[in-house]
């Protein structure tokens, strides 16, 4: 089964680009997976799909942190923070390396 990676932020523009350079390094490890980018206010209306497998908050939205988890009703679904640093570099090989991880069950 496909799995499915949201990343979100404030507008769901600026994560873009990691998202792009993300299905690069899945397409590279030929992982069949998803990886789309939403703004914060889409999140809701992402949770009531119940298709993504790990949720990853830009820096502008980490904050929102434990609001997701809540909505999630506290399910096994990973809400992590993207790395600043990783985030800043727009690294998607790390990024996406965190995500399977966090799929996988490792924190």
């Amino acid at each position: 089964m496909k799995k499915r990676i949201v990343l979100v932020c404030l507008a769901g523009m600026s994560t873009n680009l990691l998202v792009n350079r993300m299905r690069r390094a899945a397409d590279m490890k030929e992982k069949n997976v998803d990886i789309v980018a939403i703004s914060a206010s889409e999140v809701e209306k992402d949770i009531q799909n119940e298709q993504t497998d790990v949720y990853l908050l830009g820096p502008q939205v980490r904050y929102l942190k434990n609001d997701i988890k809540q909505a999630l009703n506290n399910s096994d679904i990973p809400v992590k923070n993207i790395d600043m640093t990783d985030y800043g570099l727009m690294d998607g090989s790390k990024v996406f390396e965190y995500a399977e991880k966090l799929m996988d069950g490792v924190n």
